[in-house]
């Protein structure tokens, strides 16, 4: 039943900070890849099916910390596989900001119980 199913990884991104386009670039691919390293240890058939069907991906926008970590919490509580991202603080944002959130790779049904709401970025 697995292959007949659509996958795919969300990245979700802050808009309510100030952050370049690059900037953005790079937290949705630490969110990207620190998501996709939680499935590959917990979620592997996900993870197969996901790369076999061309790594689909969205990026999507929140535009609060609270509504960034409320999908978290959604995502957890139904066990997908997902990272949450703090800057490093080395360029354009202070320190432990809370930038980005990645989910999946998992099923698009699952995904969009928690991001179906979001406009893309």
């Amino acid at each position: 039943m697995v292959g007949l199913l659509a996958f795919k990884q969300a990245l979700v991104v802050r808009t309510d900070i100030k952050m370049s386009s690059g900037k953005i670039a790079a937290q949705a691919a630490h969110a990207s890849l620190e998501s996709y390293k939680k499935a590959s240890s917990k979620k592997k058939l996900w993870v197969k099916v996901w790369e076999a069907c061309g790594c689909k991906k969205v990026v999507l926008a929140v535009d609060s910390l609270e509504k960034l970590k409320s999908l978290q919490e959604t995502a957890s509580s139904l066990r997908l596989p997902n990272a949450l991202i703090s800057d490093a603080g080395f360029t354009e944002v202070k320190s432990g900001t809370i930038t980005a959130l990645g989910i999946g790779p998992a099923p698009d049904a699952e995904i969009d119980k928690v991001t179906g709401r979001l406009e893309t970025l």
